[in-house]
């Protein structure tokens, strides 16, 4: 049963990019044909040209910062919050989440002003800085969640020994919320990979990176481009995500002292 909902799963994630990567290499392929009429590499080829690769660097910049940056910043703020409880906690969690709530849009048009007087509009540390509001509030409420039932008598022992706050928390705390640490950074990455508005909005359109390049090439019509950078833009966080799950998987098997089925 388990395995054939993970198929189920698997096919509604890939059945929807078989079209996509049909486009992609369609050279030719009108109305009421089932198939294309002629192939191309053309919009693959696309795929390694300066522009594009250059859009992927600067998109894998921006996703590994702001997840190492919202994972230190949430940490401490999730560690208050799951192990404390203190007057004005429910305030704190909703002032957390509210640029969540509140439309990505009407917040960047708030901000933009103050980047701009930062001098930070148009620049790669400002995009940073802005995907920063939308992922710290999902990174400080998944750490609350693991500091909630996290056994703080581990860190006092650590201190027994002789311990300093570095070694405690590089050597006992990290590692033992380690698997949700590397969820959060990877979900705060996925984030940032595929954000477009506050990039844009905040870049100005001088920081390009590939779902800007993706909107542009689906502005000019050209279907197969957009097709080839269509997949391009989403195959990648589809392995990180597997990749990572079997990674977290392993390690919880190996938490459990058994094997994985």
């Amino acid at each position: 049963m388990r395995r054939l909902l993970v198929l189920a799963v698997t096919a509604g994630i890939l059945v929807p990019l078989l079209p996509l990567a049909v486009w992609a290499v369609a050279g030719t392929w009108r109305y009421p044909d089932l198939t294309p009429s002629r192939f191309s590499d053309r919009g693959l080829s696309l795929l390694v040209s300066g522009d594009v690769l250059r859009a992927l660097g600067t998109s894998v910049l921006i996703g590994v910062c702001v997840a190492a940056l919202a994972c230190a910043i949430g940490l401490p703020a999730g560690r208050a919050l799951g192990l404390h409880r203190f007057r004005g906690r429910r305030l704190v969690q909703f002032l957390l989440v509210a640029p969540v709530i509140v439309p990505g849009l009407a917040v960047t048009l708030g901000l933009q002003v103050f980047f701009i007087r930062l001098g930070l509009s148009g620049t790669v540390l400002g995009v940073i800085a802005v995907q920063l509001v939308l992922t710290v509030p999902y990174a400080a409420t998944i750490l609350a969640a693991a500091f909630g039932s996290y056994d703080i008598d581990i860190e006092r022992q650590a201190r027994t020994l002789g311990a300093g706050p570095w070694h405690t928390t590089t050597l006992v705390t990290v590692p033992a919320i380690g698997p949700t640490l590397a969820a959060t950074a990877v979900l705060t990455f996925l984030i940032s990979w595929s954000e477009y508005i506050l990039t844009l909005l905040i870049g100005g359109g001088r920081v390009e990176t590939l779902p800007i390049v993706l909107f542009a090439a689906i502005g000019s019509s050209d279907t197969q481009v957009a097709a080839a950078l269509g997949l391009f833009v989403v195959v990648p966080p589809l392995l990180l995500a597997a990749v990572a799950a079997g990674v977290l998987r392993g390690r919880q098997g190996q938490l459990m002292g058994r094997p994985l089925a």
